[in-house]
C-alpha cells in the first residue's frame, strides 16, 4: 500500500519542466492560515487533554502542559524556517526527504500519517459524544461516521471554500472558549484545583505528556497547505506565530479554570469535559448548559475539518513522489482538490472509529507527532549544513537553541510515551517495520535511493 514502484522517482527530478506536473490552487492568505492553525488544534481544548488529570493531577498536569508549551513554541518558530524554505504539500515528508533522502521521507511520512489519520477519528468520536450529550438517543458512533462523510465532501469542493468554512467555525470556536472562561472564572476556587493535585509519584507528570501534546497537536498541518498559499514566504510565518500564541492562551485558560471550578476527577474520564464543567457550575438543566454543549461542536468541527485538509495533502504529496499509489495524487479537474486522497483517508478513519478507544488513538497520534517533530528538527540541522545557500525567508530565532530545545523535549516525550504505553508503541513501530519491509521490497534501483534531490519542489513565484 505504502510504496509505488520506485522508477517513478526518475520523473521527479525534472517535474518542474514536465507537462504532467500536478499542482494545487493558490488561494490562502494569513487570516486563512491563522484559522487553519488554530482550527487544526482547537478541539484539543475541548477534550482529550483532561485524561492527563487522571495520571498526574491538576498541578502535575499543569507542569506537563508548561513543558509541552515550551516545546511547541520553540518547535513552531523552528519549523517555520523549513516551511517557508520548502513550501511543499508534503510538509515534514518533503523536508526530511531533502535532508536525508527517501528513508528520511519514509520516516517522516509514516509518522505524519499516523498522527493525522488517527487524530481525526478521535475528534469524530468526541463530536459524536457531544451530540450524544445533547441527544442521548443518538449513538455517538453514527454521528462520527456521518461527520466523515459530510466533511470529506466539503473538502472536495475547493481549498478556498474549505478555508472560508474553517475560518467561520474557528472564529465561533474561539469565541465560545472565551465565553466558557468568562462563565466559569467566577466559580474558580483554588482549593478545588489543589485537591489531590499531584500524582503519587513524579513519574505521573511524564505519563501525562502525551495528553498535554493534545493541546497543540496538528498545528504543523499548516505546512501541508504551503503550495496553496499566496506569497508563502510572508504569509506562513504570520499564520503560524499568531496561531501558536492564540492556542497557548486558550489551552492554559481552559485547563486551569476547569480544574478549579468543577470536580476535575470526574472530568478526567469523559470525552466532553467542557459541557460537564458548565453543567456542574450552572446545573445540567440550565439553558446555557444545553446551548454551550450545542455550539461546543464548532471547536471539534474546526479541527476535524482542518485535519482532513492536512492528511489529504500529505497523502497527495507522498503519492506524487511515488511513496503511495499514484492514483492518490490525482487532482479533481474542476475543484483542484486531491479527491482520492480525501476518500482513502476518510475510509481509514472510519475503520479506526470502530476501535472505540479515544485515549489510545490520542496516544498513537501523539507518538506519530513527536517522531515527526524529532526528524523535522534533525532535518533543519542537516539542511543548514548540507544546503547553506537554500533560500530561507524566515530563520529559526536564537538558532541553534530553539531547535535544540524542541528536539530535546520531543525526545523526552517519545521516551515517556513509549515507557508508559509499551504495547501501543510496539504497534506503532511494528507498523513502521512492515512499511520499511515493503519499501525495501519495492525498491528496484538502489542508486536512486541515495539522492535527496528527488522531492519535486513546486515553483513558489
Amino acid at each position: 500500500m505504502f510504496i509505488q514502484s520506485m522508477p517513478r522517482f526518475t520523473t521527479l527530478c525534472s517535474m518542474n519542466h514536465s507537462t504532467e506536473k500536478v499542482t494545487l490552487k493558490k488561494a490562502l492568505r494569513p487570516i486563512h492560515l491563522w484559522a487553519l492553525a488554530v482550527g487544526l488544534v482547537i478541539s484539543g481544548e475541548y477534550f482529550g487533554w483532561n485524561y492527563g488529570w487522571g495520571v498526574a493531577g491538576t498541578v502535575g498536569f499543569l507542569i506537563a502542559t508548561l513543558i509541552i508549551t515550551v516545546m511547541y513554541i520553540t518547535f513552531v518558530f523552528s519549523f517555520t524556517e523549513l516551511t517557508t524554505a520548502i513550501p511543499h504539500a508534503g510538509g515534514p515528508f518533503a523536508y526530511s526527504f531533502k535532508a536525508f533522502g527517501p528513508w528520511g521521507g519514509l520516516i517522516a511520512g509514516y509518522a505524519t500519517l499516523i498522527e493525522f489519520l488517527l487524530a481525526t477519528p478521535a475528534i469524530a468520536f468526541a463530536l459524536g459524544s457531544y451530540v450524544h450529550f445533547i441527544y442521548p438517543t443518538v449513538p455517538a458512533l453514527y454521528t462520527a461516521v456521518g461527520c466523515y462523510l459530510i466533511f470529506t465532501l466539503i473538502n472536495m469542493l475547493g481549498i478556498k471554500e474549505s478555508a472560508i468554512f474553517s475560518l467561520v467555525v474557528t472564529l465561533l470556536a474561539v469565541a465560545e472558549l472565551l465565553i466558557f472562561m468568562g462563565i466559569v472564572a467566577p466559580h474558580f476556587e483554588m482549593k478545588n484545583f489543589l485537591r489531590e493535585a499531584m500524582p503519587i509519584h513524579w513519574t505521573g507528570v511524564f505519563a501525562a505528556l502525551p495528553f498535554a501534546v493534545w493541546f497543540y497537536l496538528a498545528i504543523e498541518g499548516v505546512a501541508m497547505v504551503a503550495e496553496e498559499v499566496k506569497d508563502p514566504h510572508k504569509n506562513i510565518p504570520l499564520g503560524y506565530i499568531s496561531g501558536i500564541l492564540t492556542l497557548t492562551i486558550l489551552a492554559l485558560g481552559v485547563m486551569i479554570l476547569s480544574g478549579g471550578a468543577a470536580d476535575w476527577q470526574k472530568l478526567s474520564v469523559i470525552d466532553y469535559p467542557l459541557p460537564e464543567t458548565i453543567g456542574q457550575v450552572l446545573g445540567k438543566d440550565n439553558s446555557v448548559t444545553k446551548l454551550f454543549a450545542g455550539i461546543g461542536i464548532f471547536g471539534l468541527v474546526a479541527s476535524f475539518h482542518g485535519i482532513i485538509i492536512s492528511y489529504s495533502r500529505q497523502i497527495f504529496a507522498m503519492a506524487r513522489s511515488g511513496f503511495l499509489p499514484s492514483i492518490l495524487s490525482q487532482v479533481n479537474k474542476k475543484y483542484q482538490t486531491p479527491h482520492w486522497a480525501l476518500i482513502v483517508g476518510g475510509l481509514i478513519g472510519i475503520l479506526a472509529l470502530y476501535s472505540g478507544t479515544t485515549d489510545k488513538l490520542i496516544i498513537l497520534s501523539g507518538l506519530g507527532a513527536v517522531v515527526m517533530y524529532i526528524i523535522s528538527m534533525l532535518s533543519l540541522f542537516a539542511l543548514r549544513k548540507k544546503e547553506p545557500d537554500l533560500p530561507r525567508p524566515v530563520k529559526a530565532p536564537l538558532y541553534p537553541y530553539f531547535p535544540w530545545i524542541a528536539l530535546i523535549l520531543s525526545c523526552l516525550c517519545l521516551i515517556a510515551i513509549v515507557y508508559y504505553n509499551f504495547w501501543l508503541s510496539m504497534i506503532f513501530f511494528g507498523g513502521f517495520g512492515i512499511t520499511a519491509i515493503l519499501f525495501v521490497w519495492k525498491k528496484k534501483d538502489t542508486s536512486l535511493m541515495e539522492s535527496s534531490d528527488l522531492v519535486a519542489l513546486p515553483e513558489t513565484h
